[in-house]
């Protein structure tokens, strides 16, 4: 499941009107009693799973009583009430997940006449958002970006970010840190080099900054780009459930943290498989195994869907036609020409493809003699 779009806009929902209505819910769950906020916190933790999974069903119990404003006295819910089943065989046929039925379900009850009722439903629908930020996903660093050029997306760590490294310690040296939120217990071992420092969750950093490999394999830089966008899905799809969310300086710091990270990193490793797929046609060109045609697939970073994409091209038809590396420059730059018209790019991800060919037509160039 890939991530949903970045943005954090919600159209037609000005942001401060989202911001009050995530302050009076916030309200709310606090003036609940401590046993309620628990049930409610137990509910969440189910409803939640049921919701990422995108599962057809989904049971979940209402609280017995609430408490519907600071001042009045805690109000019980109905029995028959209380108990909730959402999917039926029906949604099932008709391809019909939680992300639709309990939405649905929830602003029902929302609407509900009875009061008690309608804030129990609001308070689920709080918990379950609340746990999917602050207790689905790992807290990661203070970190700030910057953008370059027409980016999008903030993805460059700041410099200022970035500690001085140390004259005596090695590229891959572990780095130590003050345990500063658990006093008493020292310092923290920490097996991250300097380069993934500088990002917000430094055990999901596969590339340093000149896109160099520091995992072992390509398939773990790749489980590294799947965490990162399963940890946005999880963002976004809490946004989708209550969008004021979005308020929440928790889901803000999370999803500016992770979004430039997975950016970086994505472009990065994008260049890297560039770079395998230049070193591969080099070797089977010095071994005489291109002559029959040669089609490429190039990886670019698609910062609007969030994930590595392929452009496909032909470069020299099937046939028996001689590899020439003047062949793969001239095609990089007809490719060049047809991305920059291209409308389905946005600018930044057009900017990003457009140096991945460059990248690709610079390796087979090779200037005529005087």
């Amino acid at each position: 499941m890939m991530p949903q779009n970045p943005s954090t806009k919600n159209e037609g929902i000005p942001v401060d009107q989202l911001r009050k209505e995530y302050e009076r819910q916030l309200v709310l769950f606090e003036n609940q009693p401590g046993i309620v906020q628990r049930f409610l916190e137990a509910q969440a933790r189910q409803i939640a799973d049921a919701y990422i999974s995108r599962a057809h069903s989904v049971r979940f119990t209402l609280p017995d009583r609430v408490i519907l404003t600071e001042k009045t006295e805690p109000t019980h819910i109905p029995p028959p009430v209380r108990e909730q089943r959402v999917g039926t065989l029906r949604d099932r046929l008709a391809r019909l997940d939680v992300h639709e039925t309990l939405r649905r379900r929830l602003s029902g009850l929302e609407q509900s006449p009875d009061e008690a009722v309608a804030i129990s439903a609001k308070l689920i629908r709080f918990a379950t958002t609340y746990h999917m930020v602050h207790n689905m996903l790992p807290s990661g660093k203070t970190v700030s970006y910057i953008s370059d050029d027409d980016d999008d997306i903030p993805s460059i760590p700041a410099t200022e970010t970035i500690e001085p490294e140390s004259a005596i310690m090695a590229p891959t040296d572990a780095i130590t840190e003050d345990a500063n939120a658990e006093e008493g217990r020292g310092n923290l071992q920490v097996p991250f080099i300097p380069a993934a420092q500088r990002f917000y969750l430094p055990q999901w950093v596969a590339l340093d900054n000149e896109d160099k490999l520091i995992v072992n394999s390509i398939k773990e830089a790749e489980a590294h780009i799947a965490s990162m966008q399963r940890f946005l899905d999880i963002l976004f799809t809490a946004r989708s459930l209550a969008p004021y969310i979005i308020a929440d300086d928790e889901f803000e710091a999370k999803r500016y943290g992770m979004l430039g990270q997975l950016v970086n990193q994505g472009r990065a490793l994008a260049r890297y498989q560039t770079r395998d797929i230049i070193q591969t046609i080099k070797e089977r060109a010095q071994a005489q195994t291109l002559n029959r045609g040669l089609s490429l697939s190039l990886p670019y970073f698609d910062d609007q869907d969030l994930k590595i994409k392929t452009h496909n091209f032909v470069i020299i038809p099937a046939g028996r036609i001689m590899f020439v590396a003047a062949f793969v420059v001239r095609a990089a730059l007809d490719e060049q020409a047809k991305v920059a018209q291209d409308t389905r790019f946005n600018v930044s991800t057009r900017k990003h493809l457009l140096s991945i060919l460059k990248m690709l037509g610079d390796a087979f160039y090779a200037p005529e003699p005087f």
